[in-house]
């Protein structure tokens, strides 16, 4: 039977997660206004692809492409009916790609609607979500990776219908940036320290944080979760740095040595399972591998 990550985390083990999703569908051809997760059905091969290019970079933990395939989403594509559908693939596919042994990461992201604003209702929510997690669970995800979250009471919302409705383990990360006096907010004013307190009540197994910074920022971050609570297992997943915009597109820059180089001191911080975001590449894994090796 494959461990846990939290068991094989809290023995000091060092997890290779994957890079990004969104930017090797669109080096794929994935155009703009083009709803990813349907590539699930449309293109399997192309989505098979990209995973199996991480595990052979060194990923020992690869999302599935299910990001945005909650209800709410879907629903500007007409899909809102295709939850199940198009999580249950996307399991599948992750899995025929990775093999067995490595861990399926059932990827979850922001309804893209808002509490505070009343656009939706928390048992609303709390249903989108729990309709995606238990579509992945059944499929065969591994673990749940609730991801770029910024506001707390949505975050909650997802850990708590992931917990209550699976059996699996449950990541959950927020999107900070930097704020001008030198600290790290969300987009909703929300603190690593106060994430980490309110996450782990809601039963997170798993905390950390992507998108929104490089690895290098990522660093006061992880220094703050584990300050916070220095048992709690920690995830990143960085960008390849800060992009700029080039010709109709983002552009990172950061090459795979300047994010690898990073590693160590991201590890001294208290990661335990690093990964990366837009503008990574299975080169960017490649290197961080190498980098959690050297360090080990």
């Amino acid at each position: 039977m494959k461990a846990k990550l939290t068991e094989r985390l809290k023995k000091g083990e060092i997890i290779i997660s994957d890079g990004a999703l969104g930017t090797l569908l669109q080096a794929a051809g994935l155009e703009p206004g083009v709803c990813p997760e349907l590539w699930n059905l449309d293109f399997p091969e192309r989505i098979e692809a990209i995973a199996r290019a991480y595990v052979e970079a060194g990923s020992q933990a690869v999302e599935t492409n299910t990001f945005g395939a909650n209800r709410f989403k879907l629903s500007h594509y007409g899909l809102q009916d295709k939850v199940v559908e198009l999580n249950s693939k996307a399991v599948e596919i992750t899995r025929r790609a990775i093999g067995p042994n490595r861990v399926v990461l059932g990827s979850v992201g922001p309804t893209g609607v808002l509490l505070m604003m009343g656009e939706v209702s928390e048992d609303e929510l709390y249903e989108a979500f729990k309709e995606q997690c238990v579509a992945l669970a059944n499929a065969g995800a591994d673990a749940i990776c609730i991801e770029t979250m910024t506001a707390i009471d949505e975050a909650t919302i997802a850990v708590k219908a992931a917990k209550e409705n699976t059996g699996l383990e449950v990541i959950c990360t927020m999107t900070f940036d930097k704020t001008i006096q030198g600290d790290f907010r969300t987009m909703m004013g929300v603190s690593p320290e106060d994430m980490t307190i309110a996450l782990k009540e809601a039963g997170a197994d798993i905390i950390g944080t992507n998108c929104g910074n490089g690895m290098e920022n990522m660093i006061p971050i992880v220094e703050a979760i584990h300050r916070t609570l220095p048992e709690m297992p920690i995830l990143v997943h960085a960008n390849a740095g800060k992009p700029h915009y080039h010709d109709g597109k983002n552009i990172f820059d950061e090459t795979p040595e300047i994010t690898a180089s990073y590693v160590p001191e991201l590890i001294k911080a208290g990661a335990t399972c690093i990964g990366g975001c837009c503008g990574t590449t299975p080169d960017h894994i490649r290197k961080i591998k190498e980098k959690i090796i050297d360090n080990n």
